[in-house]
């Protein structure tokens, strides 16, 4: 990507958005063009269109989404494939017709079969069945790689999509029904801290696997990729196949822990001092999620930081801005 270039990143004020935006700064980036929800609805495909023919960003980072954890998913099942369609679908189109050079559109790991072989390779993607407790939001992913494979095979564009396995740092939903484990799981600790409540209790058995990457890591992959010189990004498109393996790359730090460890090791950051309890009659969803980041570590790059740093840094930051909001 040109330093002058102009990027346009979709979802900038979300956890995905807001870490892409500070690593492009740091790296010299500065010609952004951003709108909010109220400034632009991306489920409306006229006005996405509209404003890509006014703006004509040179690049695209596609991080706007509905998201949610097990609970949301579940309770609002409709929402998460009908705008999931709709975002995407709009600004792949749009990006299309206006020439973008490049777009990188981000997915989740849920796009992954339910009992795939771990780690989950990309090539594992439509190979079985998928979690029923998130399959709307999953099926509305696979379904942005299909279309960034379509139109890089139909049309020669160059999008990519990439799979981060479950973030988590500053800027995070910290909703109690709406957020993923671990914002959820620091407002509970620190919310029975502050109550000195007995007990914490957790949804599920605590046995499910599952990989975190912090967001500032994850940040820096899509802009690693992103700046790939065409040698090296284009053979990852598909413009010329149609063998399964579509255009898509795991973003992850190739190792994991159980729910009940991560609650553990949340208390400990935490300062909590009760129990930790497991409600079993909760779901679990997936057993394991575990991404093979071995294509992207190939090319050059790792993940770094820790998961006690992490959190320690995501606490850190939710208790200030409770602070902020005070």
């Amino acid at each position: 990507m040109e330093p002058s270039a102009k990027i346009y990143i979709a979802g900038h004020r979300g956890l995905v958005g807001t870490a892409l935006t500070r690593n492009l700064r740091a790296k010299g980036f500065d010609n952004f063009v951003t709108r909010t929800h109220v400034e632009l609805d991306l489920t409306n495909q006229a006005a996405v269109e509209a404003f890509f023919a006014a703006e004509k960003p040179d690049y695209v980072f596609l991080a706007a989404a509905r998201v949610g954890g097990i609970h949301a998913n579940n309770t609002y099942p409709a929402e998460f494939i009908r705008d999931n369609l709709a975002i995407q679908t709009n600004i792949i189109h749009a990006a299309y017709k206006n020439n973008v050079k490049r777009l990188l559109f981000l997915g989740s790991s849920c796009i992954y079969p339910r009992l795939a072989p771990q780690p989950m390779k990309e090539e594992h993607l439509l190979t079985s069945e998928l979690e029923p407790t998130n399959r709307p939001y999953a099926l509305a992913k696979i379904a942005g790689i299909e279309m960034c494979w379509s139109y890089n095979r139909q049309y020669g564009t160059q999008y990519l999509a990439v799979m981060p396995t479950n973030l988590y740092g500053p800027g995070d939903n910290y909703h109690l029904e709406n957020s993923h484990v671990i914002p959820a799981l620091i407002r509970r600790f620190h919310e029975a801290k502050l109550t000195n409540a007995p007990r914490v209790t957790v949804w599920g058995s605590g046995t499910p696997r599952r990989e975190f990457l912090y967001s500032e890591d994850m940040a820096d992959a899509c802009v690693y990729l992103m700046n790939l010189p065409d040698e090296k990004f284009v053979p990852l498109l598909g413009q010329d196949r149609n063998d399964g393996l579509p255009p898509l790359m795991n973003i992850g730090v190739g190792h994991d822990l159980t729910i009940r460890e991560l609650a553990e090791a949340v208390k400990v950051v935490v300062g909590y001092r009760g129990a930790i309890e497991f409600d079993a009659g909760k779901p679990d969803g997936t057993p394991r999620k575990l991404m093979d980041t071995t294509r992207l570590n190939s090319m050059g790059w790792r993940a770094h930081m820790t998961l006690p740093e992490g959190l320690a840094i995501s606490y850190a930051e939710f208790t200030d801005s409770l602070v902020r909001s005070l």
